[in-house]
């Protein structure tokens, strides 16, 4: 516009600029609009679902807090795991469903259902936390089923570190299955170094280690 000299010039150009341009920048700014208030509305249906899901996880946790369960109440806890996992399936309380699911199911001595809740979870969460802790419950399984190489893989496939100390606990429990005693004693040794690296109590490690002989001074 500076090379036009005259008002009547800047206006008649104007005017062929909005003729040329308009109705595409009302449909852009229709669009914008649409896209602000279909953000919001996304937003808040997003908070929504959240909401829920957390509402019907409490639920679970309340029921599923008092220990044994009978009949009923085991049936209800499954249809609120139904339930989280169908409607809030992205959620990080459809996993924790899941991995309550996984508890029940070895409560109910269905070892076969639990494997399968924390397969679940091992193959559809994006929180590397929640894997990890779903790969070392179900490596616990393992070894209790006598599927100690199995257990030794599950954790290779990855746990993070802030789960190093149960990993190696974990570990050792599969070492001593396969009858690997010295290398049982190692995974327990790190185990109890890397729990108290980050000051995390971890229960029975010392007994384990004391039924081999071991000496805590060599610590």
């Amino acid at each position: 516009m500076a090379e036009l000299r005259t008002e009547e010039e800047q206006l008649d150009a104007i005017k062929r600029w909005w003729k040329e341009n308009g109705t595409s920048l009302i449909a852009g700014v229709a669009i914008a609009a649409a896209g602000v208030f279909g953000w919001n509305a996304w937003q808040t249906y997003q908070e929504n679902q959240a909401q829920a899901a957390s509402m019907r996880y409490q639920q679970l946790i309340n029921l599923t807090a008092g220990g044994e369960l009978d009949e009923a109440s085991l049936h209800e806890a499954r249809e609120l795991v139904v339930e989280i996992t169908d409607s809030h399936g992205s959620t990080l309380y459809a996993d924790l469903a899941r991995l309550v699911d996984a508890r029940l199911a070895v409560a109910q001595g269905d070892q076969a259902a639990a494997r399968d809740a924390l397969e679940g979870v091992i193959d559809t969460t994006k929180r590397d936390y929640v894997q990890g802790l779903a790969r070392l419950r179900l490596a616990r399984l393992q070894v209790a089923d006598g599927a100690a190489e199995a257990a030794l893989a599950t954790l290779d496939a990855g746990v993070p570190e802030a789960l190093a100390a149960q990993r190696a606990d974990v570990r050792g429990d599969a070492y001593h299955a396969l009858g690997r005693e010295d290398e049982a004693r190692e995974a327990w040794k790190e185990a109890l170094a890397r729990a108290e690296e980050r000051d995390q109590p971890l229960y029975g490690v010392q007994l384990k280690l004391d039924n081999l002989g071991f000496d805590e001074a060599t610590l």
